[in-house]
């Protein structure tokens, strides 16, 4: 085994020698009074980079979405959401189980519903639920780490405001749509009322997404940051590395998706695989191993065996992610590495 090249997610990335200094060199204070200038300034900055009001550092993206939810609804209310969404698919049941909203589950092709499917649930009188929040993604992860386009999510938001319904976006890896889309961020979040994004995927932070929105909206979540238990001390040495992540790391995030497309563009040579490169936008892509007469599981053994670490995504799916620490020789690499497992291993 020549090299290790982890393709597995962009959250395996490590902070890089300018973040591990500024957390070395973070002035902190108790956040839960509001009292930490490092986090202060990171909110602040992170609202100003999505165009909103204001901005709250949380833990985790799931904790981010959850609070959104958590501010947006009442429980016994209907949330609309696409099928493969991270909300609906990953976080564990938190719109139901914590929130106590129940989901309308709609399929789509880019992650953004039809709105002719849509609107029945918004014209609903008070004999049913009400539903008081659509969640969006984009990037969308399970559809390929898409990028949304514009006028999907405008005319979503249009319907939205005509029914009074806030739209929600988990926009974790948005900055990578934003470049893919060739548009500033803030075209994106100006579709939605409240938006969390992640720093410690494509952005490399070790730790950290924020949640944004108008004030009064992040006033309140701030309460249902307290009740997920998200409330933090001297956050201000995690905080440090995200402001590093912020204005440093953003620009970047083209390099990963060009190493996608290296990978994308070496796996298109074998018909059965089925893949278009024009299908993968930023720094994902993902392979069906079915035609390859083979599991996922199998597949990604064989890789390994050569030192690439690669994601299982169901049986006969797998998903390979460009990041901060996959080099253009580490992509040139794998990509070389990956068809010969191909050819090894297809029946």
């Amino acid at each position: 085994m020549n090299r290790t090249v982890d393709l597995r997610s962009d959250t395996v990335t490590k902070p890089t020698p300018a973040m591990r200094e500024a957390m070395r060199n973070a002035e902190v204070g108790d956040d839960s009074y509001g009292e930490d200038p490092t986090v202060n300034r990171l909110e602040a900055l992170a609202a100003e980079k999505v165009g909103k009001a204001a901005a709250m550092y949380v833990p985790t993206g799931t904790m981010g979405n959850t609070a959104a939810i958590l501010t947006h609804t009442h429980a016994g209310d209907y949330a609309i959401v696409d099928s493969e969404c991270h909300i609906y698919y990953y976080e564990h049941g938190n719109l139901s189980s914590l929130a106590g909203v129940m989901p309308i589950v709609l399929d789509s092709n880019d992650g953004v519903p039809a709105l002719d499917e849509v609107e029945p649930y918004l014209q609903r009188g008070p004999k049913f639920p009400r539903t008081s929040l659509i969640c969006l993604e984009n990037t969308h992860n399970r559809r390929g780490g898409r990028a949304v386009a514009l006028d999907r999510m405008q005319a979503m938001k249009a319907l939205a405001e005509k029914y009074g319904v806030p739209v929600h976006l988990d926009g974790a890896r948005v900055f990578n749509a934003a470049h893919a889309l060739g548009v500033d961020v803030r075209e994106i979040t100006g579709c939605v009322d409240s938006v969390m994004f992640c720093l410690s995927k494509g952005l490399s932070a070790p730790v950290g997404s924020l949640l944004a929105g108008d004030a009064d909206f992040i006033e309140k979540a701030r309460r249902a940051r307290k009740r997920l238990g998200g409330t933090m001390r001297q956050a201000g040495v995690i905080a440090a590395a995200g402001i590093v992540a912020l204005t440093e790391m953003v620009d970047r995030l083209p390099e990963d998706h060009a190493n996608a497309q290296i990978l994308s563009k070496a796996l298109s040579q074998f018909d059965e695989l089925n893949l278009r490169r024009e299908d993968f936008h930023t720094n994902m892509v993902f392979i069906s191993t079915k035609p390859l007469g083979v599991s996922a599981a199998e597949f990604a053994s064989q890789a390994l065996a050569h030192g690439i670490k690669v994601s299982v995504y169901g049986p006969t799916k797998v998903r390979l992610v460009t990041n901060h620490d996959v080099s253009r020789e580490d992509a040139l690499y794998a990509a070389e590495v990956l068809v010969d497992v191909v050819k090894a291993v297809r029946k």
